[in-house]
């Protein structure tokens, strides 16, 4: 698989990631399966998929457990990507961005993800009480110390900067723009995606124009650019999409067009490539910058995903990818 480079420190990971995330938190609890699980990072690692994605929050702890185990036995072949600041309740999440609480967090990952080193520790919210400069200076310490490679950060949640009427990614750039000011940002992470294509408008630009990575989230949409979700069949009350608006039988119906659309292109290429192939090409075509992290929790879909890396989508295809119907259904 092709290498791409975030950051100024030019760290190399493959040129698509893994969001280990669906392993132990969101998505189909029932379906959850550890050894498989286990199976899916390791084939992750063996096709260049170097990027592993979790977070403090997943679970809360047993996905970094997880990916830990496998770190155990193939640290110099991982790029190992965690997060800190937010704090899971029994029906809440906080934010948490004092200092001690960023040093004593990062110092837990560690334990659990039997390394002594983290390559990319990113920011998942600033906390409201605690000035975000803080928070990153008390993250940039810990680059010092040599617990950490590079820094990052999430963009702000989508639902609050669409309320305001500002452009959705203004206060990420906000963010961003003070804690450069305390120590680079080597990557960001939000959402991109055909069917969420917002970040082009600004952030994306803004990361290429600095020399910062670009993590690309939820780049097949939460499932739904596979072509494998079946409108109305349902989903688990603790999944995500459960409370999702674009995935309303309603909703999902109304989207088929876009899965659509990403079948026509597929079928170009031959018939062994997918919508979710397509999906990702697309996203890698955003940016050398660029890295998609899908996450999955099975061999096979890490297997298709990674495969994406070899699919090149010809001007023509890219064009008509970028002009299929806008997704129907938003969190207004």
């Amino acid at each position: 698989m092709e290498r791409r480079t975030i950051g100024a420190a030019a760290l190399a990971v493959g040129s698509v990631g893994l969001g280990c995330m669906p392993m132990s938190w969101a998505y189909n609890t029932s379906r959850q399966r550890g050894d498989e699980s286990l199976r899916a990072v390791h084939r992750a690692l063996d096709l260049g998929s170097t990027l592993l994605d979790t977070a403090d929050m997943y679970g809360p702890f047993t996905n970094e457990l997880l990916v830990g185990r496998v770190l155990k036995e193939r640290r110099p072949d991982a790029f190992v990507s965690t997060k800190v600041g937010l704090l899971v309740g029994e029906q809440h999440i906080v934010a948490n961005g004092r200092p001690g609480y960023v040093k004593r967090a990062c110092d837990a990952s560690l334990r659990r993800l039997q390394t002594d080193v983290i390559d990319l520790y990113q920011l998942h919210r600033a906390d409201p009480e605690v000035p975000v400069e803080e928070t990153w200076g008390a993250m940039a310490e810990l680059v010092r110390a040599g617990k950490v490679r590079a820094l990052g950060l999430c963009a702000v949640g989508a639902r609050g900067g669409r309320r305001s009427g500002a452009r959705l990614h203004d206060a990420t750039i906000r963010q961003l723009q003070r804690v450069q000011q305390v120590f680079p940002v080597s990557a960001v992470e939000a959402e991109l995606s055909v069917w969420s294509p917002e970040a082009l408008e600004t952030l994306v630009p803004w990361c290429e124009s600095r020399g910062v990575g670009f993590l690309a989230a939820m780049p097949l949409g939460n499932g739904f650019l596979t072509g494998t979700l079946t409108p109305g069949e349902g989903f688990e009350p603790d999944d995500m999409r459960a409370r999702h608006p674009r995935f309303t039988a309603e909703m999902m119906a109304a989207n088929q067009p876009i899965v659509a659309g990403l079948r026509r292109v597929a079928a170009r290429h031959g018939e062994d490539v997918t919508p979710a192939q397509v999906a990702l090409a697309w996203v890698l075509a955003q940016g050398r910058h660029v890295v998609p992290v899908p996450g999955a929790k099975q061999e096979r879909w890490v297997a298709e995903n990674a495969g994406a890396a070899l699919l090149r989508l010809s001007d023509g295809d890219l064009a008509e990818v970028s002009g299929l119907p806008e997704a129907q259904g938003s969190w207004e």
